[in-house]
Protein backbone atom coordinates (compact mmCIF):
# COMPACT_ATOMS: atom_id res chain seq x y z
CA UNK A 1 0.00 0.00 0.00
CA UNK A 2 2.92 2.46 1.12
CA UNK A 3 4.43 1.82 -2.55
CA UNK A 4 1.14 2.68 -4.06
CA UNK A 5 0.93 5.95 -2.78
CA UNK A 6 4.48 6.86 -3.35
CA UNK A 7 4.14 6.02 -7.05
CA UNK A 8 0.66 8.44 -6.78
CA UNK A 9 2.74 11.41 -5.43
CA UNK A 10 5.92 10.76 -7.65
CA UNK A 11 3.02 10.62 -10.51
CA UNK A 12 1.32 14.34 -9.43
CA UNK A 13 4.38 15.86 -9.08
CA UNK A 14 5.86 14.60 -12.33
CA UNK A 15 2.19 15.66 -13.76
CA UNK A 16 2.80 19.22 -12.15
CA UNK A 17 6.18 20.12 -13.45
CA UNK A 18 5.00 19.15 -17.26
CA UNK A 19 2.83 22.25 -16.79
CA UNK A 20 4.28 24.68 -20.07
CA UNK A 21 2.40 28.14 -19.48
CA UNK A 22 4.83 30.01 -22.06
CA UNK A 23 4.16 27.78 -25.12
CA UNK A 24 2.64 29.29 -27.37
CA UNK A 25 2.30 32.22 -29.97
CA UNK A 26 1.78 35.51 -28.35
CA UNK A 27 1.67 39.22 -30.04
CA UNK A 28 0.24 42.65 -29.11
CA UNK A 29 -2.20 42.47 -32.24
CA UNK A 30 -5.16 42.13 -29.83
CA UNK A 31 -3.98 44.71 -27.26
CA UNK A 32 -6.48 47.02 -25.89
CA UNK A 33 -4.18 49.47 -24.68
CA UNK A 34 -0.61 48.83 -26.35
CA UNK A 35 0.76 51.06 -29.45
CA UNK A 36 -0.49 49.98 -32.88
CA UNK A 37 2.72 51.55 -34.55
CA UNK A 38 4.10 47.80 -34.37
CA UNK A 39 3.31 44.19 -33.41
CA UNK A 40 5.50 42.07 -31.56
CA UNK A 41 5.17 38.27 -31.93
CA UNK A 42 7.05 35.58 -29.89
CA UNK A 43 6.29 32.20 -30.59
CA UNK A 44 8.31 30.38 -28.10
CA UNK A 45 8.22 26.57 -26.87
CA UNK A 46 9.12 25.69 -23.17
CA UNK A 47 10.48 22.32 -22.12
CA UNK A 48 10.64 21.61 -18.74
CA UNK A 49 12.67 24.95 -17.47
CA UNK A 50 14.41 26.38 -21.04
CA UNK A 51 12.28 28.72 -23.53
CA UNK A 52 13.16 28.49 -27.14
CA UNK A 53 11.66 30.16 -30.33
CA UNK A 54 11.36 33.22 -32.50
CA UNK A 55 10.83 37.10 -32.31
CA UNK A 56 9.20 39.42 -34.60
CA UNK A 57 8.10 42.88 -35.04
CA UNK A 58 6.02 43.82 -37.60
CA UNK A 59 5.28 47.54 -38.98
CA UNK A 60 4.41 50.09 -41.66
CA UNK A 61 7.35 51.86 -39.98
CA UNK A 62 10.68 50.50 -41.33
CA UNK A 63 12.41 51.49 -37.87
CA UNK A 64 10.77 49.51 -35.72
CA UNK A 65 10.92 46.16 -38.27
CA UNK A 66 13.67 43.99 -36.72
CA UNK A 67 13.13 40.63 -38.89
CA UNK A 68 13.15 37.23 -37.19
CA UNK A 69 15.12 37.13 -33.95
CA UNK A 70 16.14 34.27 -31.94
CA UNK A 71 14.80 34.12 -28.28
CA UNK A 72 16.60 32.06 -25.41
CA UNK A 73 15.81 31.43 -21.86
CA UNK A 74 14.98 29.18 -18.76
CA UNK A 75 11.63 29.47 -16.42
CA UNK A 76 12.15 30.34 -12.30
CA UNK A 77 11.09 27.89 -9.90
CA UNK A 78 7.17 28.40 -10.05
CA UNK A 79 7.25 28.49 -13.28
CA UNK A 80 5.54 31.68 -13.71
CA UNK A 81 8.22 33.92 -14.77
CA UNK A 82 11.18 33.32 -17.35
CA UNK A 83 13.85 35.42 -17.91
CA UNK A 84 14.41 35.32 -21.87
CA UNK A 85 17.69 36.78 -24.40
CA UNK A 86 16.47 38.45 -27.69
CA UNK A 87 19.41 37.97 -30.32
CA UNK A 88 19.16 39.88 -33.87
CA UNK A 89 21.58 40.93 -36.65
CA UNK A 90 22.11 44.35 -34.77
CA UNK A 91 21.94 43.20 -31.09
CA UNK A 92 20.87 41.63 -28.43
CA UNK A 93 17.88 42.21 -25.12
CA UNK A 94 16.97 40.97 -22.57
CA UNK A 95 13.25 40.44 -20.51
CA UNK A 96 11.78 39.03 -18.03
CA UNK A 97 8.10 37.73 -18.98
CA UNK A 98 5.26 36.59 -16.29
CA UNK A 99 2.51 34.24 -17.41
CA UNK A 100 -0.91 34.55 -16.33
CA UNK A 101 -4.51 32.81 -17.94
CA UNK A 102 -4.11 33.74 -21.42
CA UNK A 103 -2.04 36.82 -21.20
CA UNK A 104 2.29 37.49 -20.97
CA UNK A 105 3.84 40.23 -19.28
CA UNK A 106 6.28 41.10 -20.97
CA UNK A 107 9.30 43.95 -19.38
CA UNK A 108 12.31 44.64 -21.42
CA UNK A 109 15.65 44.36 -18.47
CA UNK A 110 18.34 45.68 -20.24
CA UNK A 111 20.02 45.54 -24.06
CA UNK A 112 19.98 47.04 -26.94
CA UNK A 113 16.56 48.94 -28.55
CA UNK A 114 15.29 45.96 -30.79
CA UNK A 115 11.94 45.83 -28.14
CA UNK A 116 9.72 47.34 -26.50
CA UNK A 117 10.46 48.40 -22.99
CA UNK A 118 7.03 46.83 -21.79
CA UNK A 119 3.84 45.55 -22.91
CA UNK A 120 0.93 42.67 -22.93
CA UNK A 121 0.64 39.55 -24.87
CA UNK A 122 -2.08 37.99 -25.51
CA UNK A 123 -2.05 33.88 -26.67
CA UNK A 124 -2.86 33.77 -30.44
CA UNK A 125 -2.88 29.57 -30.23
Amino acid sequence: MRQFILLLLLISFSAHSQINRFTGTWSTENCKDCSKEYVLTLNIAQSNSKIFGTAEITSSNEKFVTGIMEVTGYVHGFGEKAQITIKAKNGTASAVLFANDQSLQFNKRGGDDLVPKETILTKLY
